[in-house]
């Protein structure tokens, strides 16, 4: 009878030796290789100095937060060009007479990029010259993707965007 159960003990550890080698990852681990992942993403897209901010909210100088549609408005950054089209509210000074252009629309060549990282984002720091004004561009991208960007320009009040950076998509078109 002792020999039984021992073989049936010796049985039972083996079969829980095996459940063990190929133990799941937890939730917790799961989450952290998740934003370490993230985390590599956005510095390979800020070295690369190629991405793409999509605004989510617009905080003007002086008025309530704006919720915007998503995907719609954006800001593309590379080392040769940056496009901008965002919207804009509040004031705007020396603006031609009858002009019908109401958001952040320019694009030109960065200058003067800066970028530094900090202990939880990275900071971004460029000036463009667009087509009738200067703007001095600041970024914030968070290590999750997380973005705030602020403008100031000559011509029009500063105003400050939240949204988050990714990737540019490729126009793979055959």
């Amino acid at each position: 009878m002792k020999t039984k159960w021992s073989i049936l003990l010796v049985l039972v550890c083996f079969l829980n030796f095996q459940g063990y080698a190929q133990e799941k990852k937890s939730k917790k681990e799961l989450k952290a290789e998740a934003k370490l992942n993230k985390e590599k993403e956005i510095a390979a897209l800020i070295d690369a100095k190629n991405f793409v901010f999509d605004a989510e909210r617009v905080m003007p100088q002086g008025y309530r937060t704006i919720n915007i549609d998503y995907n719609t408005y954006f800001l593309k950054f590379t080392e040769e060009k940056v496009e901008a089209d965002l919207p804009f509210f509040g004031r705007a000074f020396n603006v031609a007479y009858g002009s019908s252009d109401g958001g952040m629309k320019f694009e030109g060549k960065p200058e003067d990029i800066i970028i530094e990282k900090k202990k939880k984002y990275y900071e971004i720091k460029a000036t463009v010259k667009g087509k009738e004004d200067v703007y001095s561009i600041l970024m914030s991208v968070y290590f999750e993707g997380g973005t705030t960007l602020t403008i100031n320009s000559n011509k029009r009040a500063s105003i400050s965007y939240d949204g988050n950076s990714r990737a540019p998509k490729t126009d793979a078109v055959k």
